[in-house]
């Protein structure tokens, strides 16, 4: 309430401001003069938009509104209130931002202007938009008052009988509409409806399609005197020559009727050889008006009559009419420095036009003013402080009429070529600023920041012919500024920034990375950098990259100068690289470091490898420790005690590069434990200690690794093996090895004494037999575990490598495959191969790739992953275990490439050569197709390339052409062709785009043969865009009610109908069809052949009068009802009698007629008793009695009721 107290307060004080806004179609009004900062007047991002909308939906309003501060959103309607919540539902969306007005379940009632309204303390905006409902189907008429009581009081029946609903009267919108929108909708199609009823306001959209159906009827019967029928209406075009043009195609009864041209109802003339403004050019049955040279007041409703009956209409809106230029631009000259002026004058008015310099769009600004003249004619471009690089063509575009005129620049005096450029200096260097001008006679002046500048220390001027220079030697922050050269009168600036950077001394940054801070662990570390730079300057001290904090030990001092690093009681996990870091508003700066902490090193790392234990020694072996303190190991110290005794002895020291240790004074069986450690420098680290080792207990050897076979023959076999990782704690004596001959179970030595190498050779093998082999390490503790068995070898002499291989020949190819295949090698020349390598070699390589890593013992491989087109050199390689054979190729390259094949189509059965697409839908035809190399495809429409509407898409044997949406033009022969090296093939489809087809015209009739009637019709519009359309004739006489087929596939436009009986109406319809289907059908007035009768006269026969009169009686009698309690009971009987009898209810013998609990009706003999909410005291007798004057009926029944 307080909003819009405050505004209405406003609005008294203050005249509106009208406010253009951001979005066509909403008015904006201000209320103040001065708006606050970061305050504004409402207005729409998205205003509501004009719905369409089918009867029965609901329609939904939506917009999006802006301004500061947030705007009250109203809706209202023009024509009635809103005030119904079920009907009307204002929501907002906040996440959306969106302001919704829903109508539901919309009527015609709701067809109006609806207006949303946002307003604020600084303004209100406004926006309409049209609500047109499309009525479906028939309305259900409310029922009457009057008719609902009857439902309450059935005794009121008879009085409806009597009543009458009134007739409606016409709406209100109709009785407005003015002549000329119904000559516009007469003559306009039935798609522009829709359109037509927007522009001008209509709403009732079912009740302009009734009258205009009247009309039809009307105009087409005042047609038929002058014409014989009319078709193909083209409605005014506007050319781009700026002339306009209407045709019709009528067949005149006579030719030499008059034919009337009307604008706006003024009869205008018209010449038939184009001599005159407004001309008629007649072509066959084709009259064809013309407009030259199109003016604003050409603009109105033209009509064509034929002597005083108008035949069409059509609606040259002012919009479409060209804008011409009457004053186009001229050339201007201008001196430099001033303002230019550029003026059109157009023939009818504009709010805007286009200017345009060097093909770019000119907007509005400090360079570039518009300016319109209020009667929206005279257009004017200003170009201000006009400078040389300003000289050119402008333009100005209106619509599809341009202008255009050079803009000459007149120079004065010197000029700049090149001006100047801003600056960044960094302090302490020097700095330049150069400018050139066009003159090297012209004298000049440098500004900063307003005050003249002379030469002196650090500043100096040069002028060398054109070039004029300002050179600071040792730029200063107090440099820093805006700087000007002036000469002639010309003048250009520039801005000189001073950057001071974080700058470190090199000989400090040079000193902290070449020598690492060290200090010893528990001391303090001192970290000092001096800088020089603007301020504020931020300092960071990182870590092995880790930004450093302050605590209890760590302290970051900040100067203005310099930074320092203070690390209190330094650790040895100190160490690492320092960084700091520096940055100011001008960059940044970086130094690091190394810190070393010094201190002892850490024990030994373990566990301890216990190398020996024997009876004699103990060997140990340990791993240096993991940090060193900073400082190399100087020794190792080793201490033992015996196990069971409290004491440690140090037993010896070695140097700080050996880890291992022997202990040889020790006690066969007792057990030991020892002590390592690490010694620096900076001290002794803390002992390693080792588990209880026994000195002298057995420990056998694990195995060794499989022997490997070396070399084989008939008489040798030659063995190696690696050692055990497991020694047994003791140093491996030798080896003991067996053999096994194959299918024995028998392993034999092959010495007497353990070998001390780890090879052999065997000689006592048998030729041909096959061995395999073991082997086993011994130390002092005896012989340890075997190893795996060997291979099995065979002992006979080396294998021969196998011959070539034969018949080397390609089986098969595609574009990225081979597939090969051989015979085995002969075996005269070298042994049998056991598998093949195929090699390939591409031809511009010179190197052969291996296609399998393994090789493969079949006699055929497929070679795969190749490049398409590319040529190959094969070679397949014999292998066996006397090594590769000889390589076999190819006698020639082979390239990668399915065989030849030459072109032809794969289409099957259901392929159609003829398809017929509705106009509108998308065609789509896939074409399979085979051949080798893959075929050109070639698309071809009426033996003409494809154009650009269709997308064709070839891929491996499938090529398809898809036009996404048809039209009539797409209808013709398609061809296509598939062509390669070795052939090529075509085919051919017809495609036909069409519609279902548009009825035929006037059908009329005559009888030229007594007996026979012949049907004459207008061709359908379509038949001259369809040479398969055809019309099917259907007839219907009045003796039969039911339609039947007359003829089908009629190629012409009429037909006689025979067997014609005299006295019955005949009616025909005409269809038209194609290959989409059926027309409406266009119906032929009845016909009928009259025949006169002779006169035929009737005499009436005299019966005696019959006595209709009767005593009552019930020809339906009452029954017992049973009905619970609190519900309704209705009696009912029926009563028959002449004249009608009067029935009187009577309950227990007394009449309830006049009581108000009981209804009563006698409805043409049906009596009915109706109880509403039947109670206790209502149980009992209930009796009908009839009578009249002849006399009485009586009819009783009980009602019971149930509780």
């Amino acid at each position: 309430m307080s909003t819009s107290k405050m505004m209405n307060g406003s609005l008294s004080e203050q005249a509106n401001v009208k406010k253009k806004s951001k979005m066509p179609g909403v008015k904006i009004t201000q209320y103040t003069e001065d708006i606050p900062p970061g305050c504004s007047t409402p207005d729409f991002d998205r205003k509501p938009i004009p719905l369409t909308i089918q009867e029965g939906k609901t329609a939904t309003f939506k917009a999006i509104i802006c301004g500061e501060p947030k705007a009250q959103v109203t809706w209202s309607r023009n024509k009635g209130d809103m005030n119904d919540g079920s009907k009307y539902k204002i929501t907002y969306d906040k996440i959306m931002d969106e302001h919704m007005l829903q109508v539901i379940s919309v009527t015609g009632e709701d067809a109006d202007t609806y207006k949303c309204s946002a307003s604020n303390l600084y303004g209100e905006a406004l926006c309409f938009a049209n609500l047109i409902v499309i009525e479906i189907g028939f309305k259900k008429k409310a029922k009457p008052k009057a008719q609902e009581a009857a439902h309450e009081d059935p005794t009121e029946f008879r009085k409806l009988l009597k009543k009458r609903s009134p007739k409606e009267e016409p709406s209100r919108q109709q009785k407005a509409l003015d002549s000329k929108v119904w000559e516009v909708l007469l003559s306009a199609d039935k798609k522009d409806y829709e359109r037509i009823c927007i522009e001008y306001g209509i709403t009732d959209f079912r009740g302009m399609l009734k009258k205009l159906n009247q009309l039809k009827k009307e105009r087409e019967e005042e047609q038929s005197k002058f014409v014989e029928a009319i078709s193909n209406l083209k409605h005014i075009q506007v050319t781009n020559e700026g002339s306009a043009q209407f045709e019709i195609e009528m067949q005149l009864k006579d030719e030499n009727s008059r034919i009337l041209l009307y604008k706006d109802g003024q009869l205008i003339p018209y010449s038939e050889d184009m001599e005159m403004k407004h001309n008629l050019r007649k072509v066959g049955k084709k009259y064809i008006f013309s407009i030259r040279d199109l003016l604003p007041e050409d603009a109105g409703l033209y009509q064509v009559d034929v002597e005083e009956v108008n035949v069409f209409s059509t609606d040259l809106p002012s919009k479409f009419i060209p804008i011409n230029f009457t004053s186009p631009m001229k050339e201007v000259h201008c001196k430099e420095r001033e303002d230019a002026f550029f003026e059109v004058t157009l023939s009818h008015p504009l709010p805007k036009l286009v200017w345009m310099y060097k093909n770019q769009t000119l907007e509005a600004g400090d360079k570039y003013r518009f300016t319109v003249s209020e009667d929206g004619l005279t257009h004017r471009l200003i170009i201000k402080d006009v400078m040389p690089v300003d000289k050119g063509i402008y333009s100005v575009a209106a619509g599809i009429r341009s202008s255009s005129a050079w803009l000459m620049v007149e120079n004065l005096g010197a000029h700049f070529v090149s001006g100047l450029m801003d600056v960044q200096a960094r302090k302490g260097h020097s700095a330049e600023l150069v400018c050139k001008l066009s003159s090297d006679q012209t004298e000049g002046m440098w500004f900063k920041d307003g005050v003249k500048l002379q030469s002196r220390d650090g500043l100096a001027i040069y002028n060398d012919g054109c070039n004029h220079k300002l050179i600071l030697s040792n730029v200063q922050d107090s440099d820093a500024g805006k700087y000007r050269f002036e000469a002639d009168g010309h003048k250009s600036e520039s801005c000189v920034v001073v950057e001071d950077p974080p700058e470190i001394d090199a000989d400090e940054m040079e000193k902290l990375s070449k020598q690492p801070v060290v200090v010893k662990a528990g001391q303090n570390a001192v970290i000092k950098v001096p800088f020089q730079g603007r301020a504020p300057m931020k300092a960071s001290w990182y870590k092995d990259g880790d930004e450093l904090a302050e605590d209890h030990r760590m302290h970051i001092e900040k100067g203005p100068n310099h930074s320092r690093l203070l690390i209190g009681k330094c650790q040895r996990k100190d160490s690492g690289d320092i960084k700091l870091k520096l940055k100011n508003d001008s960059g940044t700066a970086e130094v690091a470091t190394k810190l070393i902490v010094l201190d002892k090193p850490l024990s030994p790392q373990g566990p301890v490898e216990v190398l020996e234990s024997s009876a004699s020694c103990i060997q140990i072996k340990w791993r240096p420790p993991k940090d060193d303190g900073g400082q190399p190991i100087n020794s190792y110290t080793v201490e033992r005690q015996q196990v069971g005794r409290n004491t440690w002895v140090k037993v010896g020291e070695v140097p700080g590069s050996t880890t291992t240790y022997t202990s040889d004074k020790v006690d066969h069986g007792k057990k030991y434990c020892f002590r390592i450690r690490a010694v620096n420098s900076e001290g002794v680290s803390d002992f390693l200690e080792t588990e209880d080792i026994t000195a002298g207990k057995k420990a056998f050897p694990g195995p060794p690794a499989p022997p490997k076979i070396v070399s084989a023959s008939s008489k040798a076999i030659a063995l190696s093996w690696g050692a055990p990782h497991n020694t047994g704690g003791s140093r491996i004596a030798g080896y003991a090895v067996e053999k096994r001959k194959k299918g024995s179970n028998l392993w034999t030595s092959v010495s007497n004494e353990p070998l001390k190498e780890k090879k052999c050779v065997i000689t006592d093998i048998v030729e041909g037999s096959q061995y395999e082999f073991r082997v086993a390490a011994v130390n002092e503790s005896g012989m340890g575990e075997f190893s795996v068995p060997s291979n099995y070898v065979i002992a006979r002499d080396p294998m021969r490598p196998p011959s070539k291989v034969k018949d080397l020949k390609v089986t098969g190819s595609s574009y990225s495959s081979l597939s090969l295949s051989w015979a085995k090698p002969d075996v005269d020349e070298g042994d049998e191969a056991k598998g093949y390598f195929v090699e390939v070699k591409p031809a511009n390589s010179i190197t052969w790739l291996s296609c399998n890593s393994a090789p493969v013992s079949l006699t055929s491989y497929t070679i795969k992953g190749l490049k398409s087109m590319e040529m190959y050199f094969v070679r397949v390689t014999p292998v066996n275990d006397g090594g590769r054979g000889e390589p076999q190729e190819l006698d020639n390259y082979v390239i990668a490439m399915p065989p030849p094949v030459r072109p032809h189509f794969l289409q099957d059965a259901s392929f159609k050569s003829f398809m017929v697409v509705k106009e509108g839908s998308t065609i789509r035809v896939n074409i399979h197709f085979e051949g080798s190399p893959t075929p050109e495809v070639i698309w071809m429409k009426n033996n003409v390339p494809i154009t650009k509407r269709a997308t064709i898409t070839n891929t491996d044997g499938l090529s398809q052409l898809l036009i996404p949406t048809s039209d009539r033009t797409d209808s013709g022969i398609y061809s296509i062709m598939i062509k390669n090296c070795f052939g090529q093939e075509s085919m051919s489809l017809e495609i036909r785009v069409t519609d279902e087809p548009k009825p035929p015209g006037l059908v009329t009739m005559e009888e030229k043969v007594p007996g026979t009637v012949t049907v004459f019709w207008e061709p359908s519009p379509d038949e001259k865009y369809d040479n398969r359309l055809h019309y099917m004739v259907m007839k219907r006489d009045s003796f039969k009610l039911s339609w039947q087929t007359m003829a089908d596939h009629i190629f012409n436009n009429k037909i006689t109908a025979t067997s014609i009986i005299c006295g019955r109406q005949y009616y025909f319809r005409v269809y038209a069809k194609n290959d989409m289907g059926l027309s409406e059908p266009s119906e032929s007035p009845a016909w009928s052949i009259n025949k006169e009768k002779d006169k035929f006269t009737v005499k009436f026969p005299h019966y005696k009068q019959n006595d209709q009169r009767q005593a009552p009686r019930f020809s339906v009698g009452l029954k017992t009802h049973y009905v619970p309690l609190g519900y309704q009971c209705n009696m009912s009987c029926a009563v028959m009698g002449n004249p009608a009898p009067r029935v009187t209810w009577y309950r227990d013998n007394v009449s309830i007629m006049k009581n108000a609990d009981y209804q009563t009706s006698n409805i043409c003999g049906v009596c009915s008793l109706i109880i509403t909410g039947v109670r206790p005291k209502d149980s009992g007798e209930y009796m009908a009695i009839a009578e009249n004057s002849l006399g009485k009926a009586i009819c009783t029944t009980r009602l019971i009721v149930v509780e």
